[in-house]
């Protein structure tokens, strides 16, 4: 073998090409198949003979070098990448009846309550979310799910793990976006404490956190020196879809490379199903990695296509979650939490339990009445689970354990935070404090609600440092946030009581020059905000962000959303589908409360909310138009022609008004149907309305 120096130009680019084959070959032998076919030296030899090319002939470095999963440092934070199409989240449910509810859901939308249909069930990896995006058959980027719509770039990261393929085989798609889990195995993960616990380094909760710490690292050459592996299971964007199936994609993954997990299984039946998710747990314990449940995926592509998306989640994928994992503690206190809204929420603090891997010490009581219903009291002793293996609450109180001393527990009848009365109206649950934004709890509560993930979504403002901000007086209201930098070393403000040299938050414990340079760089990167996120932000009553998407995709803008609701015009709103009267007075309450409008007067003088632009079809005939469904359908479902009159642009409204612009017609047709004929709105047969959508 030729000294490196003795290359030619090309001789050391054939070699080069040639060690990287060799390198990923025996990475797919040792990482996905357990059967390494080079011993360590060898391996270690090739990557040292393409370190030693590649620093004598730097500018022949490949695209998918061996030495790029080492990466070098990344010298500033993340950056982003938005997601060609949403990376969405599934639904969950914790028992086979819900699943058979779901299994027959399906089937009713897609009118076959009497075929099978076939289900894909994956067991749900609990680790991070990536999606990898190939072109040419080379990998050119890779992110993490973020929001769903931006993600962190964690392109050098991913490069770091052998088992993701920098180079597929001839033959894949032009662009091709695989996704998939991160995740450590248990194994990985305990040595991983060991050395940490060794060198007085940050302990890991669990096998997720640590997965997820070590893959977020600026510096990847830390993701490096962490075990971590991977499963695919799911495509984003791909410029020619080579399969129809679930089961046809998976066979696809295995040829290019990447890691499918073997417990992948098609079912045909409910009782399929329900064997299989047995199985999947009495084998939970004994698997390498960690999982919290079974997927399960309508196996056919053109059903899927068929049953489309609800706002966030597929109608065809469901999540199969285990059932809560219980422990036995004491309550230490109840106190009461105040939320934006007011309402005011009993929390136990509880002696600090494990369950199932985490740390517990505290859980929700929900309301006064379930605490009356359990009969819950300070010194009890109760079992605790992690509802979805997530929020924990109180499951029952074992009286055989309860203290002499034990008293029912007392609900305020007024607020813990600003003294105003806690009032219940009639048919709630919930009692409410009446202080509005004079008690400091809502107030802060509802900071807490703008800048959190699905509002603006302001990177280094969390909830204890928005509780800080607005005790010392720095942040009382949203608008504060856009005035931050400003105020920093500017002219002073009497309310913030910082003097005429401004806040100066560089002086404060924990805030050094470049986190307070990434704060101000986050807040000035959302004075520019979506329609939907802007509106969700607000914190309206019963609005989340499945209507602030509604709300959004129906007026437009913000203006218009402004001008109707103040004028109290609640005709076409409340003839959206999905929103009803009570939720319509919530939201026209809110836009007639001179504060509220106050607090947007000042918003805007900072911010700029985009118009929405709607992301479906808006080359169709029915892009933008407003549809009433009435009468049976023959060829479709009603839910089937919603959601496909959806997919083509249009707004599918539950009642006839002059904002109607069709109104589809199925056979035994009532009052809908007269009522557009008086208004003059264009009626439309069901095939008259499938042809719409077919040209």
């Amino acid at each position: 073998m030729k000294e490196v120096k003795d290359l030619s130009r090309k001789e050391a680019e054939m070699e080069l090409a040639l060690l990287a084959q060799k390198i990923a070959a025996a990475d797919t032998a040792y990482y996905q198949n357990d059967a390494p076919d080079l011993t360590d030296a060898e391996y270690d030899a090739l990557k040292h003979r393409n370190t030693e090319i590649e620093a004598e002939f730097p500018d022949l470095v490949r695209i998918d070098s061996p030495s790029k999963r080492i990466g070098a440092a990344v010298q500033s934070k993340f950056n982003k990448i938005e997601h060609k199409f949403p990376m969405l989240s599934l639904g969950d449910v914790f028992s086979i009846a819900e699943v058979a509810d779901f299994v027959m859901s399906v089937k009713r939308f897609l009118n076959v309550a009497g075929e099978t249909i076939d289900f894909m069930a994956e067991p749900k990896i609990d680790g991070l979310s990536f999606a990898a995006r190939y072109e040419n058959g080379f990998f050119i980027s890779g992110a993490t799910r973020g929001d769903g719509i931006v993600g962190e770039d964690i392109t050098e990261n991913l490069k770091t793990l052998k088992q993701l393929p920098l180079k597929l085989p001839i033959g894949v798609p032009e662009v091709l976006e695989i996704r998939g889990e991160v995740y450590m195995a248990k194994s990985d993960f305990l040595a991983l404490n060991e050395r940490n616990t060794a060198s007085k380094k940050k302990i890991f909760a669990n096998p997720r956190n640590a997965a997820a710490g070590s893959l977020r690292q600026l510096d990847p050459r830390i993701t490096a020196e962490r075990k971590l592996s991977l499963w695919a299971y799911t495509w984003g964007e791909v410029s020619e879809r080579q399969w129809n199936t679930q089961a046809e994609f998976f066979e696809k993954l295995a040829e290019w490379g990447f890691p499918v997990n073997p417990l992948n299984k098609v079912c045909h039946t409910l009782g399929e199903i329900e064997d299989n998710f047995k199985h999947i747990t009495e084998i939970r314990a004994e698997l390498p990695y960690d999982i919290d449940g079974v997927v399960y995926k309508v196996n056919s592509l053109d059903l899927q296509n068929r049953l489309g998306f609800l706002t966030r989640t597929p109608r065809w994928a469901i999540a199969h979650k285990f059932p809560a994992e219980q422990a036995l503690t004491r309550i230490d206190n109840i106190r009461i939490q105040v939320g934006r809204t007011g309402a005011l929420t009993p929390v136990a603090d509880l002696e600090p339990i494990n369950v199932g891997g985490v740390l517990v010490s505290h859980a929700t009581l929900h309301n006064e009445d379930e605490i009356k219903r359990k009969d819950i009291r300070i010194g009890d002793t109760v079992v605790v689970q992690r509802a979805g293996d997530v929020i924990p609450q109180v499951v029952e109180v074992r009286l055989d354990k309860r203290p002499a001393n034990a008293v029912p527990f007392e609900f305020p009848q007024v607020c813990p935070e600003c003294g105003a009365h806690a009032i219940r109206e009639e048919d709630e649950a919930i009692r409410r404090c009446t202080g509005g934004l004079t008690c400091p709890a809502q107030a802060k509560e509802r900071i807490k609600h703008f800048v959190s993930k699905d509002a603006f979504d302001i990177v280094g403002l969390g909830d204890k440092v928005v509780e800080a901000f607005y005790n010392d007086g720095i942040i009382k209201h949203p608008a504060d946030i856009f005035t931050l930098e400003e105020r920093n070393g500017g002219v002073g403000d009497d309310l913030f009581a910082f003097g005429d040299e401004g806040l100066h938050l560089e002086r404060r414990a924990g805030w050094g020059k470049l986190s307070v340079d990434n704060l101000f760089a986050a807040i000035r990167a959302r004075q520019t905000i979506s329609l939907p996120r802007f509106i969700y932000a607000l914190g309206i009553p019963q609005v989340g962000s499945a209507t602030a998407l509604l709300l959004a995709q129906n007026y437009g803008t913000f203006d218009a959303l402004q001008h109707d609701m103040m004028l109290r015009e609640t005709a076409k709103l409340v003839a959206i589908d999905g929103i009803g009267g009570e939720m319509g007075n919530d939201i026209v309450e809110f836009f007639n409360e001179q504060h509220n409008i106050n607090e947007i007067d000042k918003l805007r003088q900072y911010i700029k909310v985009e118009n929405y632009v709607d992301e479906r079809r808006n080359d169709s005939a029915l892009s933008g138009k407003t549809v009433v469904f009435t009468g049976t359908l023959e060829k479709m479902t009603r839910a089937e022609a919603k959601a496909l009159a959806q997919k083509f642009g249009a707004k599918v409204a539950g009642s006839v008004s002059s904002h109607t612009d069709y109104v589809v017609v199925g056979t035994d047709a009532g009052s809908k149907a007269r009522k557009a004929v008086e208004l003059g709105i264009k009626t439309l047969s069901e095939t008259e309305f499938i042809t719409i959508t077919e040209s």
